[in-house]
């Protein structure tokens, strides 16, 4: 295991600070940052993850995403729109229902795999 080596003045030595600059510099921007920390936040919620592991099994009616949740046609879709707009889920009109589906099928993969990994 590595160790901090503290100089005699209480601070990084130079090759410390050197490793943490360019460690710095190769950080993806604030705005990425902010990006991951929404999608983060929007998995964080046990509706929106029930969402996705319906949809893993492919499209679904909201009607029958109403009906798998028990949950007001309000709060389901209000879900439904924070997933389409972070881009985990894209939506289909088909007469007054819309057909939702995972934008990719990796998604729901990549949600259960970080679920075990934590």
């Amino acid at each position: 295991m590595k160790t901090c080596q503290i100089s005699g003045d209480s601070r990084p030595n130079k090759d410390q600070i050197k490793r943490m600059n360019e460690l710095t510099e190769s950080l993806p921007s604030e705005d990425h940052f902010e990006e991951y920390s929404g999608k983060l936040k929007a998995l964080s919620d046990p509706t929106r993850l029930k969402i996705l592991y319906l949809l893993s099994d492919g499209e679904l009616c909201v009607c029958e995403i109403i009906c798998a949740l028990d949950k007001p046609q309000s709060s389901i879709s209000h879900h439904l729109n924070i997933l389409k707009n972070l881009g985990f889920i894209k939506g289909r009109k088909e007469g007054v229902w819309i057909h939702y589906s995972l934008t990719s099928p990796k998604i729901a993969d990549m949600v259960k795999e970080l679920i075990e990994l934590i």
